[in-house]
């Protein structure tokens, strides 16, 4: 079985696979009578497909403990699927380019307090990944006609774990 190291999450290295979402560094601006702080277009909000509209949904995710058995990941054809953890717990991000329809090697991110993710429309995935307590996600995806979820589990499970 391999072994995938987790790596802290950052905007440059999660690149290939969509948007880090957080607070440093976002464009910002006062509104309401400058009692609210807007940090503006955080994330690319994809929709694809037949009829499609974005959903605004709260998940709430059981701990998974380390090191990690990964035995599939997922993606989303029609649209993005962003991810704003409503505590400051961090989590797994687990994501892998795609090589000719299949997952390539996956990389694992360990986000810090503050961070969420937008994954890319077409972007492989782990399933959401909480770290230690039951935690709850705002999450931004799409509806719409179609099926939007596509699975890959692989012949031999990974192991993810911390250095």
């Amino acid at each position: 079985m391999s072994t995938i190291f987790i790596e802290p999450l950052t905007a440059a290295a999660f690149a290939p696979f969509g948007q880090v979402i957080e607070l440093d560094g976002a464009q910002h601006y006062t509104i309401n009578s400058g009692m609210t702080e807007r940090y503006h277009d955080l994330a690319h909000v994809e929709l694809g497909g037949a009829n499609p509209r974005p959903l605004i949904s709260i998940f709430r995710g059981q701990p998974y403990d380390l090191p990690l058995t990964l035995r599939l990941v997922e993606r989303h054809p029609f649209g993005s699927q962003a991810f704003y953890p409503l505590s400051e717990r961090p989590f797994l991000v687990i994501v892998a380019e795609d090589r000719s329809g299949t997952p390539d090697t996956p990389r694992a991110f360990l986000t810090k307090p503050g961070q969420g993710v937008n994954i890319g429309m077409n972007t492989w995935h782990g399933v959401l990944t909480t770290l230690g307590e039951v935690s709850d996600f705002l999450v931004v995806d799409r509806g719409g006609d179609g099926n939007n979820l596509e699975e890959h589990h692989f012949d031999v499970p990974l192991t993810v774990a911390q250095r």
